[in-house]
């Protein structure tokens, strides 16, 4: 499939830098301001479109092929696409998949997020590296028309997300139940009905992915959200809790998470985290979190765990890293990246509290790293 042949671009994505980028709009009309990431996966736009922890951020698409395998309610992980907007190459695949229910530019017009295709992706994302992740404006207008001059304003106005909570704005309005397990062929999704264990997960932006491997290894999971105090987390008498993915900066959403798992820690629970919920738990710990140059969003990082040896291919997304200089006394990095050295886990000597920067519940094609689910329930089980 070629680029948009027709003359007039319909979408237009500025820079704050005052570059422009023009191309065809799909989704749905209209403007929107973001941080601008790129991903290097080649499946998964549905799940990655919906994962909470795109909240703020336009993702540019590496792999040209989007759209090919259409989109289904199965794969959402999250109600609605949280994702502000999509950059890709060529115009989205037609597409081919039995599971298929909706075209991928259908289900982004229906749930108001702009997209532009025919953009020079290569090009961007070496801008994105070099730069480091720019802050942008993404306008579609049908008719063509564009006011460069305010959108490249309104690009250089976007706070960016460095002290940006972003957990409160995509969190649940309240604590719900989760039963359903991991998705297998040929039944699907089917719902825990033996479980062993009493989780608490904390919702700061949870992809449904993560409650699903959680139920698969035999945990009873509530979900709280993300203001949710130590007294609330207590009084549901659990015997883990798990703190999740999710948006923004660590040190603002920290304001509130942190003293919540100081309570939890000073009980002596198991404790997991993923992403976000890793960085919060460094925090709590007394580490420090830092902002990244340009992330890690991609579904093929090596990740070697430094107990075993072993290296897992993941899959990652986070703007934000924690410093593993600053560790305390009692702290241990167990995990790090191979890309580029960064900290991807840590845990704590004394007891089963542990977390990772990457996301085992992905399976980016290899299922390397659902053995920390198991680990969780193992600590659980004393």
């Amino acid at each position: 499939m070629a680029h948009a042949t027709q003359d007039r671009p319909t979408a237009c994505l500025a820079l704050a830098d005052g570059t422009l980028f023009y191309g065809k709009g799909f989704g749905a009309a209209g403007e929107t301001t973001a941080e601008l990431c790129f991903n290097t996966a080649m499946t998964g736009y549905q799940e990655i479109m919906t994962d909470p922890s795109y909240a703020g951020q336009v993702v540019t698409f590496t792999f040209p092929h989007i759209g090919n395998v259409g989109v289904n309610p199965e794969d959402d992980e999250t109600a609605d696409p949280v994702a502000e907007g999509m950059v890709v190459k060529w115009d989205p695949t037609a597409p081919s998949n039995w599971r298929a229910t909706e075209t991928l530019a259908d289900w982004l017009a229906k749930r108001g997020r702009i997209a532009i295709g025919g953009v020079d992706t290569r090009r961007l994302t070496r801008a994105i590296r070099q730069q480091g992740a720019p802050h942008v404006a993404l306008a579609y207008d049908p008719e063509g028309n564009f006011d460069t001059v305010a959108l490249v304003e309104k690009a250089r106005a976007f706070a960016g997300l460095e002290g940006m909570d972003l957990a409160r704005r995509v969190t649940c309005a309240q604590s719900y139940r989760w039963d359903e397990m991991r998705w297998a062929w040929p039944e699907g999704y089917s719902r825990q009905t033996d479980a062993k264990h009493k989780v608490v997960a904390i919702d700061y932006g949870a992809k449904r992915n993560i409650l699903r491997c959680l139920a698969s290894a035999g945990c009873e999971v509530t979900v709280l959200p993300a203001t949710a105090t130590a007294e609330d987390v207590l009084a549901l008498n659990p015997d883990g809790v798990f703190l999740s993915n999710g948006p923004g900066d660590p040190a603002a959403t920290g304001t509130y998470a942190v003293p919540m798992i100081k309570g939890v820690l000073d009980k002596g629970l198991p404790v997991f985290g993923i992403c976000l919920g890793h960085q919060m738990l460094a925090l709590a710990l007394g580490a420090k979190t830092v902002k990244m140059n340009h992330g890690h969003h991609g579904a093929n990082h090596p990740v070697k765990d430094m107990d075993t040896g072993k290296v897992e291919i993941t899959s990652m997304n986070h703007g934000f890293a924690v410093d593993s200089q600053t560790l305390p006394e009692g702290v241990v990095e167990t995990h790090v990246s191979l890309f580029d050295g960064s900290n991807c886990g840590i845990r704590m000597t004394d007891r089963p509290v542990f977390s990772v920067q990457h996301h085992p519940e992905a399976s980016p094609g290899p299922q390397d790293s659902f053995y920390l689910f198991e680990r969780f329930a193992a600590s659980m089980a004393g």
